[in-house]
């Protein structure tokens, strides 16, 4: 049995206004439960939970304790230069000519904290790859959804691309890979030769066999809603599984990354096979691609558009000047 952190509090002055500035800092908004005046306010993220509290004394010295932070779609400088327009204040400059170091800034009340390189500034200095996260899970699936859902009142029986399955049936398996992808790793003793026993079967011959179906009579809401849940919990089981953990795939020992990008390329792809059915547009950003095709092709092709080069690593377009793929499979092995 051990203690976990139940929140980082901070001692303020006004405990309201200071929540708002690092609301606005996280990207999070300020707890419902509390108002203007409260003595206290949460500020609630999916990596950390802040809780300011009002007291008399005011801040005498430098903090012992302080946070830093990373920027998530901008770089270091770009958001310093965006804390500073919430009100922050630049306390000291530690950036160097080389693109490395830190700004040390302080919050409205004068608390101090640090600005560092976001993780693709840290690559491209290091030259390690990105990795494929959790929230690059949630994104697939919640742009994956979205797309979809234009095509709410279409023919879903139609086939999805150059599959054998129609478009329900695709999405319904797309929805039980994510979900099969989440058990893995949800054993205390995750099955190192085997999957989860869960019993998986086809609705009809030659449709794909799952767990995981969706009940016709919810409409494609309900399927879309069903692929989202499935993400979700692909989504909070690579967030919280250690990355040391390993589990079985028929291709091999994953890690949580591994079952990470698999999880996004069956979204990317599949979804590019029901788009085509739909005759929906679907094109995912390409910096997701590139992550995805380092972590499980790693020996891909380095052709600009990633999104293309991902398509023709699962054999569903061609690139120039090479043969098209016909039988293929990920590296799921942790790199």
């Amino acid at each position: 049995m051990t203690s976990l952190v139940q929140h980082i509090t901070v001692d303020c002055s006004d405990a309201y206004e200071l929540a708002r500035f690092w609301a606005q800092v996280l990207g999070a908004s300020v707890s419902d439960d509390d108002e203007p005046g409260d003595p206290e306010a949460l500020v609630e993220t999916p990596a950390a939970a802040l809780l300011f509290v009002t007291v008399p004394e005011p801040k005498r010295a430098k903090n012992r304790v302080h946070l830093d932070v990373r920027p998530d779609g901008r770089t270091r400088d770009e958001e310093v230069e965006r804390l500073l327009g919430l009100g922050a204040t630049l306390v000291a400059d530690h950036r160097k000519p080389n693109g490395r170091g830190w700004a040390t800034l302080a919050d409205p009340e004068g608390n101090e904290f640090c600005v560092e390189c976001g993780a693709a500034e840290r690559a491209a200095l290091t030259g390690a790859r990105l990795p494929v996260t959790a929230d690059d899970v949630a994104l697939a699936v919640r742009l994956a959804a979205d797309t979809l859902s234009g095509a709410a009142d279409a023919d879903w029986e139609v086939p999805a691309g150059g599959l054998t399955w129609d478009c329900w049936e695709t999405v319904e398996h797309l929805s039980d890979d994510l979900f099969a992808y989440a058990v893995q790793l949800g054993p205390r003793r995750p099955p190192q030769d085997r999957e989860v026993p869960f019993r998986y079967a086809a609705r009809r011959p030659g449709g794909p066999a799952n767990s995981v179906f969706a009940d016709p009579a919810a409409g494609t809401a309900g399927l879309l809603q069903t692929l989202e849940a499935a993400g979700a919990l692909l989504t909070a089981m690579v967030r919280t599984t250690p990355s040391d953990v390993r589990s079985h795939h028929v291709f091999g020992l994953s890690d949580p990354e591994g079952f990470a990008a698999m999880g996004v390329v069956e979204t990317l792809v599949h979804t590019h096979d029901v788009a085509a059915g739909l005759s929906l547009s679907w094109a995912p950003p390409q910096d997701l691609c590139d992550r995805v095709l380092a972590r499980l092709f790693p020996d891909a092709p380095d052709d600009e558009d990633r999104w293309t080069v991902l398509l023709w690593s699962t054999g569903r377009a061609d690139l120039p000047g090479r043969d098209r793929v016909t039988s293929w499979k990920w590296h799921g092995a942790p790199l």
